[in-house]
Order: C-alpha cells, then structure tokens, then sequence
C-alpha cells in the first residue's frame, strides 16, 4: 500500500531525514501530485511533470529545510515538528517549499503568497482537497503585502524557492520577518556570487546571514539553505512600490 502512494526511494531518504511519514501523509503528497497533474493540463504550473521527478525535485528539495531545522530550533528556541511556527511563502507558485512542509509538520501555521490568480485557485483547491488546515492563501505581490501592518514582521519564518536573486528576494521576504526570525532562501551552487551581491541588501533590510547549510539531495541535486536572521526593523520605505526591487535590486 505504502509503496502504491509514494515512491520506496522517497519514504527511504525521508527517513534517512528523520522525517517518517504517515500513512496520511503519503495520502496527502498524492493527492498534491495528481491536483498538479490535472492542473498543469491547462496552465503552466510546472515543467516537471513525471512522478519521480516531482518527488524528488519538488517535494523530498521542498522538504529539504529540515536540514536546517537544527539552526532554526536554536535560533528561535523551538521544536521544527511540533510547534506552531508561523511561516510565510512568498512567491509560493505551486506551493513549493511550503506545501510539502505544512504535510509534514502540521503544526506549522502556513501563508503562501503568490501575485498569479490561477495559482492562488489551485494552492485553494490543494488546501481543500488535502484537507491541509491552518493555511492562508493571498492573491497579490509581496511589495504591497509587506507593507500592511498585519503582515509586516510579524512572522516566525519566511521561505522563498526558485523566485529571484538573493539581493531582490531579501527586499522581498525580510519585511515580513519578525525580530529575531529567519528568511530562509533555498539556493543552488551559485550562491557565493548572490551572497556577495546580496550582503548591501540585507543589511539594509536588518538581516545578518546567520546560516548556510549546503548537501546533496541526490547526486545530480545540489542545494544551499541561507538563512539570514532579522536583527533590526526594515525601514519603512522598503519594500519599494511594485516591480521595482527587481528592476533596480539594492
């Protein structure tokens, strides 16, 4: 049964990972994967489509963080897997990394954040299916969103996969993070470049890189964990009107 709903070698790294899935889990990640099968028929969600791949390069990279969970438990004094961190997606797409991350850790209290209607209709449509609970789905660009006084740090965590260069996404998530939280940035190899160019952004944002943690996922699948802890307030005036942080990054 178990093998019929997810793939041997993905239950296996997840346990390597120490994270052992339910037989509700399994469920729910299949679910997920048929809602973007039916889904991508008509819009471009993703261009990984084959279950494998989806497996690998969306869900076991999106569930990837828990090789930060030792950094994020020490630094803000939690338990990853059982406490009700409150974390922010922005720029969430089809739901990667937080998706995956709410199936796992179900205590995590989840907003995504995505500026295309269709996708926020299909991030609604997997939260209902997946009987996902604890989750906010918001229709807009994280320029306007940080700047409203409910969202603007007040979050435990934010995420950001596959979206931007680190200079642009620091203008991005960092108004969201509260005081002594973390934006953590999923990144490939090339990294050393977006964190030369990156380090006048956060720091004119109140973040200090506070983290880096880089592995294989598999041999053909390199990835780096930044994670930039908030130490002061971002300035009022950031995040600049929409579009223009990736016009003219910090």
């Amino acid at each position: 049964m178990q093998s019929a709903m997810s793939p041997d070698w993905f239950l296996k790294i997840c346990h390597e990972w120490n994270l052992d899935l339910t037989p509700r889990m399994e469920e729910q990640f299949l679910l997920y994967y048929k809602l973007l099968g039916e889904w991508n028929s008509f819009m471009n969600l993703t261009a990984i489509t084959e279950k494998n791949e989806v497996y690998k390069k969306h869900f076991l990279d999106s569930l990837s963080l828990i090789h930060a969970a030792e950094s994020i438990e020490r630094k803000l004094g939690c338990d990853l897997k059982t406490d009700a961190l409150t974390l922010i997606d922005v720029g969430t797409g089809a739901g990667f990394p937080s998706i995956p991350l709410k199936i796992v850790f179900p205590n995590l209290k989840i907003t995504m954040l995505d500026a295309l209607q269709k996708r926020v209709d299909f991030l609604n449509e997997t939260v209902q299916v997946c009987g996902l609970h604890s989750v906010t789905v918001l229709h807009g660009r994280a320029e306007d969103f940080a700047s409203m006084k409910e969202y603007r740090e007040v979050f435990d965590l934010s995420v950001s996969r596959a979206v931007a260069s680190l200079n642009v996404l620091s203008e991005y998530d960092l108004p969201f993070v509260r005081l002594g939280g973390l934006f953590v940035s999923y990144k490939s190899e090339k990294s050393d470049e977006e964190l030369v160019s990156a380090e006048h952004a956060i720091q004119t944002l109140g973040g200090s890189v506070y983290d880096r943690i880089s592995f294989y996922i598999d041999e053909d699948m390199y990835r780096n964990l930044i994670l930039i802890e908030k130490i002061s307030n971002s300035p009022d005036k950031y995040p600049r009107r929409a579009g223009v942080p990736s016009k003219k990054p910090l």
